[in-house]
């Protein structure tokens, strides 16, 4: 697989105070990579980043052999990335079936292999809901919502803040199940969440944050294997 995105000494600030030191990151295509660690520990602050939705940031980051360092995020977007942010961002006015196709494109070559009908298989309880307000929506139908709007993209990459922080354990099982259909359409992914058991069973590589630094890069199994950097960085 070739390099999709590559990060080198991206560092992240707001206002006076560093949040990110010198991250090294890079993702091949179609990988998903699990993003943990504690709360305050640089997770959101990295994906925003990533996203351009950070003022003060420093550093190289390539996208597609692309600089997309100091790029505005509408032209992140436009070069195929989707973000999934943690407060969901759902549009209240609009329908389900609006906030979808409002986001709908082809992706930078030009496929559409993301359509309303497949957001409806992926997602049945949106097909049933597809005419409410996006605010008439629970917690749940709310994440299904953006994670099938920033798919509408036909990205080649979505970063999910927080995947199912406060869902219901039947909803997280239907993210967790979108995350195994997304990989396998072969869309890259950086993904947060807590739940270190099921991100294992479906990253190809994990990532540990520790005050805006990186602490460990390995494989899922790699990092089970080390109880004591989970018990220090995770209190798992």
């Amino acid at each position: 697989m070739t390099t999709l995105l590559k990060a080198e000494g991206l560092e992240a600030f707001y206002g006076v105070s560093q949040v990110l030191h010198g991250i090294d990151l890079e993702l091949k295509g179609g990988e998903q990579v699990a993003l943990l660690g504690r709360n305050g520990m640089g997770k959101t602050t990295l994906l925003r980043s990533l996203m351009g939705l950070v003022a003060d940031c420093r550093g190289s980051v390539t996208f597609a052999g692309r600089d997309i360092a100091r790029a505005a995020p509408e032209a992140v977007a436009r070069a195929g990335v989707a973000f999934v942010p943690e407060g969901r961002g759902v549009f209240g006015s609009l329908s389900v079936v609006e906030n979808l196709v409002m986001a709908a494109r082809a992706g930078t070559d030009g496929r559409r292999a993301w359509t309303l009908e497949k957001i409806f298989e992926l997602f049945p309880r949106l097909r049933e809901r597809k005419d409410n307000g996006g605010l008439q929506l629970s917690g749940g139908e709310q994440q299904m919502l953006t994670i099938g709007r920033a798919l509408m993209t036909n990205p080649d990459l979505i970063l999910i803040d927080e995947a199912t922080e406060g869902l219901a354990p039947m909803v997280a099982l239907d993210i967790w199940r979108t995350l195994e259909t997304i990989k396998a359409e072969g869309v890259a992914a950086i993904v947060v969440d807590r739940d270190f058991r099921n991100l294992s069973r479906i990253a190809d590589r994990t990532i540990l944050l520790s005050k805006g630094v990186v602490v460990f890069s390995g494989t899922p199994t790699e990092l089970a294997a080390k109880p004591e950097l989970l018990d220090r960085y995770l209190g798992v």
